[in-house]
C-alpha cells in the first residue's frame, strides 16, 4: 500500500489522537460509538486503496472516495489534537487557563468541537480547492537562434489522473479554459489516465474533450508513472489526438524543437530511458529546445544540457499541507519556476491529483508559458 510506511510511523500519534478525543466524550455508549467511528476513519484509506481499481458500482465508488478523504481528515485530526494539547498545556502552565475551567463540561465540549470541526473545515476547503483549476502564467526569454517567431504561447497541463470517479465536467472545463488561452502549442505532461477500471464510454468522453483543444501546432504529450497502470493506453492517446513523445524529438515548424522523455519508472520490462544528453544529441542547433519530462529530476544534467526550457509535473506540490514542505526536501523544485544553468525549469501542481480529491497545498492549475525569443 502506497504511504503504508508513513502511516505506520504515525500510528502512535494516531492512537493518541483517538484516545485523547475519547477523553472529551462523556458516557460509555458515546465513547464506544466514537471508537467505532475512529476505527472506520483509520480503515478508510486502506479500504480505498483496495477498491481503487475494482470499483464497478456507485456504492463502491462512493466508499472509495470516502476512504480517500478519510486520509487527510485523519492527518488534520492528529495535527489539531496535538497542537491544541500543546497550546492548552502552555496556557495551564502560564496560569492563563485555570484548573477549575478544565473540569467544566463546557471546556470538554469546546475541545471536542475544535478537534472534529477544524479538520472537517480544512478538508472541505481542500475538496473545493481540488477542482478549482486556475491558470498560472510564466514569461521566459530564450535565445532566438534561427527561429522564425518572436513569441510562442505554450499551454502545459499534467497529472489529470483520469478515472471512473473523475467528474465529466472536469475535462469539459479544462478544454474550455485551454481554448480560451489561444495557445500556439499544447503540452500534456503525463499521469493522464489512472487505473484500468474506467468504463469505455467515460474514456471516450475524456478523449473527446482532448480532441476539442485548438492550437496552432497541435497537442503533444509524454507518459507519466501512472499512465502504465491498467495496461497500454496508446489507443486512448490516439483517440484523444495527443502525439506522445517517447524519448524522441520533433521540429515544430520553424519555431522550436520539442523533446519528450520517457518516465523513469512505471514501465515494467521497458528499456531504460535515454539521458538528457542522449535524447538531445541528434537535435540540430538552429532552433531553441523545449524539453518535457514528467518528473522534475536530473536537474544537474539539465543545467548542463542544450535544453532551453524544461516543463514538468508529477509532484502535485505534495497536494496536502504540510507535506509540501517534505516535497521541498525531496525535489530541488517541487513547484514553480527556477533557472538551472542556462535552462528555465517550470513545475506544475497539476490539473487534478492522486488519491484523495482534496488539495490543501497550492491549487490545481493549467500553466501558460509565454516564450520570448531574443
Amino acid at each position: 500500500m502506497y504511504m503504508g510506511r508513513e502511516i505506520l510511523l504515525m500510528s502512535p500519534l494516531i492512537l493518541y489522537t483517538g484516545v485523547r478525543i475519547g477523553m472529551f466524550i462523556r458516557g460509555t455508549g458515546k465513547r464506544i460509538l466514537w471508537a467505532l467511528a475512529f476505527l472506520l476513519i483509520c480503515a478508510g484509506y486502506p479500504a480505498a486503496e483496495a477498491l481503487e481499481n475494482r470499483v464497478g458500482s456507485g456504492l463502491a465508488m462512493g466508499l472509495s472516495v470516502a476512504g480517500y478523504i478519510a486520509l487527510p481528515f485523519l492527518l488534520y485530526l492528529v495535527m489539531t489534537v496535538v497542537a491544541t494539547d500543546i497550546l492548552f498545556g502552555l496556557a495551564r502552565l502560564t496560569g492563563i487557563l485555570k484548573k477549575d475551567t478544565v473540569k467544566k463540561p463546557g471546556y470538554r465540549r469546546i475541545r471536542l468541537a475544535l478537534a472534529l470541526l477544524l479538520p472537517a473545515a480544512v478538508v472541505a476547503f481542500g475538496a473545493w480547492n481540488f477542482n478549482r483549476m486556475g491558470v498560472r502564467e510564466y514569461t521566459v526569454e530564450v535565445p532566438r537562434k534561427s527561429s522564425k517567431v518572436g513569441e510562442l504561447r505554450i499551454v502545459f497541463a499534467s497529472d489529470f489522473h483520469l478515472q471512473a470517479r473523475t467528474p465529466e465536467w472536469i475535462m469539459e472545463k479544462f478544454a474550455d479554459k485551454v481554448n480560451a488561452l489561444e495557445a500556439d502549442l499544447v503540452l500534456i505532461g503525463g499521469d493522464i489516465v489512472e487505473g484500468g477500471n474506467t468504463p469505455d464510454e467515460k474514456m471516450a468522453h475524456e478523449a473527446a474533450q482532448f480532441q476539442r483543444i485548438k492550437s496552432t501546432y497541435g497537442v503533444f504529450g509524454v507518459l507519466g508513472n501512472h499512465d502504465s497502470f491498467g495496461g497500454d493506453r496508446a489507443s486512448f492517446f490516439d483517440k484523444a489526438g495527443i502525439r506522445m513523445l517517447r524519448d524522441e524529438y520533433v521540429r515544430i515548424d520553424a519555431a522550436v524543437y520539442l523533446a519528450g522523455r520517457l518516465d523513469g519508472r512505471g514501465r515494467r520490462g521497458g528499456p531504460p530511458r535515454k539521458s538528457i544528453d542522449e535524447l538531445l544529441a541528434p537535435v540540430p542547433e538552429d532552433l531553441p529546445i523545449i524539453l518535457v519530462d514528467h518528473r522534475p529530476t536530473d536537474l544537474e544534467n539539465l543545467g548542463r544540457s542544450r535544453a532551453d526550457i524544461q516543463i514538468s509535473g508529477h509532484t502535485h506540490n505534495a497536494q496536502i499541507f504540510p507535506l509540501n514542505f517534505v516535497a521541498r526536501k525531496e525535489y530541488e523544485l517541487a513547484w514553480g519556476y527556477k533557472k538551472k544553468g542556462n535552462a528555465h525549469l517550470i513545475v506544475s501542481t497539476g490539473v487534478q491529483g492522486w488519491g484523495p480529491p482534496v488539495r490543501t497545498a497550492g491549487a490545481s492549475e493549467i500553466v501558460l508559458v509565454r516564450i520570448l525569443f531574443k
